[in-house]
This record gives structure tokens, C-alpha cells and sequence, in this order.
């Protein structure tokens, strides 16, 4: 595994010793504060200034241990800045300054977005053939968050260049909490690959995340979910800025020890073949691999009732199997050991459960404050429940009784099949309180 260790600061926002990045990183963060806080104070209250003096240290820590981070963020705060210019407080802008129509604006951004991250997953499969293209898969990963960061945030602008009244943090559909998924996933994945040989890891996260954007393309395509639409009377409340957030980066967590689980299987069946006493492992590991390859592309089971959508899901699964299964020994050779997987699940699973369980908290206080209870036994709250207790197992095993191997790949990646529906799920199938979220 040694010829992995170099591929950890491939970034292409990592630059040692760069102070002049380093300088415009504190600038950025400090003229932003200020404009927020004199300018725009009297937009926010308190609890959005509270909101606001606590990210500013969080943004400060994460960017010390993680210098790529503290680029990357330099790199969207300026292009944002670039684009909050182009539009001159004008949306109409957007379809008559070359920048904004094909770059910049929100949809074209994150259409990019889609676009490298299909890219990088290419090229992270390729990778198995030809190992050098490793690094340009990264890159394209790297690309694809910063443009759907860049989205998102300008997208945030434009709903208040529409109408005062409509403008909302973008995080209150499905449509904009998927691609906060798909950003959440792939940070936490560079993240890993800054501390860790990943090998062609990659090449599972970023599938999946593939799949996420596929749905998000089909979703605005064929329900036009791409439109900035005024917020739902039940959203509109401060909580919302710190509910979502903490919850998709619990579940983001979550799905991404389940990807790393099935790569864990992968990995156990090739140090398995010299075992004699293992009859058949192949075959025996087969059905995980099934199961597994659901998890790239979940989000297509819940598209609604029974259409064709079903049977291109079944055969690209099928596909999708037999493809992995194919050339699993390759695969397992170019993948991490069996140790470091087995600690990327546990890290990734212990800071989802960590941010789910202030995501359950901050929910509970939500609904005191907008229906008068703690909890309502609401479908989605239940099943957020089951999630919790499920994850709050794991740990419990893991820290009291050691639990290792192959039985946490195997809970993790069920965990993910509880979260899918937990997630989507629930909306389409049980009717509640949480029902503003349908597909």
C-alpha cells in the first residue's frame, strides 16, 4: 500500500506553505463577517447571529487541521463574490452575462456540478486499468463540490433577487437537500483521502453519489424542482438553518461507512480465497454485493409507483453486480487494508451519529416551538428514531464488545437501506406531519 501514500495531497486546492491563500482566506472571512453583521445585521436575528458566531470559529478549526479545506473555501467565497458582481442585484442577468448563463448562475453551476462528478466516478473506475488517472479523478471530485458549493450559495442570492419574500436558505426541498447530500459524501470522502491511501475507493463513493446526481437530473427534468419556489409555511423558521445542516451531514456520514462497507466485503473475499474452510466464498459473498450495488442507486426505488423506471433500475443493478463481481480481485488489490476500512466505517459512522443526534435534538425543539410537542410519534420521527437506535447499537457494540470484521460492513450498508427509506421513504408511502417533503 505504500504506492498509495502520495495521492493523499492531490488537491487542487492544496498548496503547502501558501500564504497568500492563506491571507485572502481570514480576509474573506472577516470583511464577510462584518458585512453580515453592519450590514445586513438588521436582517437577522439573534438566533441567526448566534448561528453565525459560532461557524466562524468551527469554519477557523476544521480549516487547521485540513488545508485543502481553507482553499477550497477561498476559491467558492471568490466566486461567489464574482457572481453577486455580475448580477448587479439583477436576476434577469443571468441569461445576458456569458459568465452567469454558463457558469456562474445556480442551475449552470450545478449542472457542472453533475457533470464532474460523473466525470470523476469515470475516471476513478478507469483507475482499476490504468492507476495514474487517479489523480485526474480526484481533481474532477474536487471541481465538481466546489461548483455545486458555488450553486447553492448563488442560489441562495437569487431567490431574494426574485422577491424578498421568497428568498430562503436553499435547503428546504428535496431537491436542494440531495445535492447537499452529494456535497456532503464527497467532502467527507476527500477528507478520507487526505488521511488515508484510499486507493480506488473513490470509484464507490463516487457512484453513488453518481446516482444521486442522476435522480437530481431526472427530478428537475420531469418536476421542474430546479425552480426556486417560496418556502413552505412549516419551514419558515431559523431552526431550519441548523436541523438540515446537521442532519444530512449525519446521514452523509452514514451512507458513506455503508459504500465503504461493501468495499470492505470486496476486500474480505479476496483475503478470504487462500482460506480453505471458507466453501465458496465467492458465491457466499455474492448476495452482499447485491444488496451492496442497491446502494448506488437507491434513490430510483422510490421514484413512485411500478413504471419502467423500475426495470432500467433492476438492470442497471444486474449490470452494476456483475460488473463489480467480475473484477473483484483487481478491485481488492487496489483497495486500502482491511484495517483502515474497518476505521473509516467506525469514523464515519461516529460523526454521523454524532450530528444526527444534535439533528434529533434541534428537530425536537423545532416542533415544541412550531406544534406545541417534543415529539408526536410523526412517521418521519419515528423511523428517525429507528435510525438513531440502530447506529446507537453499532456504537455500543463497537466500543463494549470490540465488534469488527465483516458483520459492521454488513450493518453499515443495511443502516444505509434504513436511512433511504427513513429519508424518501417515508414521505412517499406514510403521510404525516413531515409530508411537505413528496416527491
Amino acid at each position: 500500500m505504500k504506492k498509495f501514500k502520495n495521492l493523499n495531497k492531490n488537491s487542487p486546492f492544496h498548496k503547502t506553505n501558501d500564504w497568500l491563500l492563506n491571507t485572502i482566506f481570514y480576509l474573506l472571512l472577516s470583511s464577510g463577517t462584518m458585512y453580515l453583521i453592519f450590514f445586513q445585521g438588521h436582517l437577522m436575528d439573534f438566533y441567526e447571529k448566534s448561528i453565525l458566531f459560532f461557524l466562524i470559529p468551527f469554519l477557523v478549526w476544521i480549516t487547521n487541521i485540513w488545508s485543502s479545506f481553507r482553499r477550497f473555501i477561498v476559491f467558492c467565497g471568490m466566486s461567489v463574490l464574482l457572481a453577486l458582481i455580475l448580477y448587479q442585484n439583477h436576476l434577469e442577468r443571468s441569461e445576458q452575462i456569458f459568465l452567469l448563463k454558463y457558469v456562474f448562475s445556480s442551475q449552470s453551476a450545478i449542472s457542472w456540478m453533475n457533470i464532474f462528478f460523473i466525470l470523476s466516478m469515470i475516471f476513478y473506475w478507469i483507475s482499476i486499468v490504468r492507476f495514474p488517472l487517479i489523480h485526474l479523478a480526484k481533481k474532477f471530485a474536487w471541481v465538481a463540490v466546489f461548483m455545486g458549493t458555488t450553486g447553492i450559495l448563488v442560489r441562495w442570492r437569487e431567490g431574494y433577487l426574485i422577491n424578498v419574500d421568497i428568498g430562503h436558505v436553499p435547503i428546504s426541498n428535496l431537491y436542494e437537500v440531495l445535492i447537499l447530500l452529494c456535497l456532503v459524501i464527497s467532502l467527507f470522502y476527500l477528507y478520507y483521502e487526505n488521511k488515508y491511501p484510499t486507493g480506488v475507493l473513490g470509484g464507490f463513493i463516487f457512484t453513488i453519489v453518481t446516482s444521486l446526481v442522476i435522480f437530481i437530473e431526472w427530478y428537475s427534468i420531469n418536476r421542474d424542482a430546479n425552480q426556486i419556489q417560496p418556502l413552505v409555511p412549516a419551514l419558515n423558521s431559523w431552526w431550519i438553518k441548523l436541523h438540515v445542516p446537521a442532519n444530512f451531514i449525519g446521514y452523509g456520514g452514514f451512507c458513506l461507512s455503508g459504500i465503504i462497507g461493501f468495499a470492505y466485503l470486496i476486500k474480505l473475499n479476496l483475503n478470504n480465497k487462500k482460506d480453505k474452510k471458507v466453501f465458496s466464498s465467492s458465491i457466499k459473498h455474492f448476495p452482499l454485493f447485491m444488496i451492496g450495488s442497491l446502494l448506488f442507486l437507491f434513490p430510483f426505488i422510490y421514484v413512485g409507483k411500478p413504471s419502467e423506471i423500475w426495470i432500467y433500475f433492476l438492470l442497471t443493478n444486474i449490470i452494476v453486480s456483475i460488473f463489480i463481481f467480475s473484477i473483484r480481485n483487481r478491485i481488492a488489490s487496489m483497495l486500502p487494508d482491511l484495517e483502515i476500512l474497518d476505521d473509516m466505517i467506525y469514523k464515519g459512522i461516529s460523526i454521523g451519529f454524532t450530528f444526527f443526534t444534535i439533528a434529533i435534538i434541534l428537530g425536537a425543539c423545532w416542533a415544541a416551538e412550531a406544534w406545541g410537542s417534543y415529539w408526536q410519534w410523526d412517521p418521519k420521527e419515528t423511523w428517525s428514531l429507528i435510525v438513531w437506535m440502530n447506529y446507537a447499537a453499532f456504537l455500543h457494540a463497537r466500543l463494549s464488545r470490540g465488534l469488527r470484521g465483516g458483520i459492521i460492513a454488513c450493518w453499515s450498508m443495511f443502516g444505509v437501506l434504513i436511512i433511504s427509506f427513513a429519508f424518501l421513504g417515508v414521505n412517499i408511502f406514510l403521510s404525516g406531519l413531515h409530508s411537505y417533503g413528496d416527491l
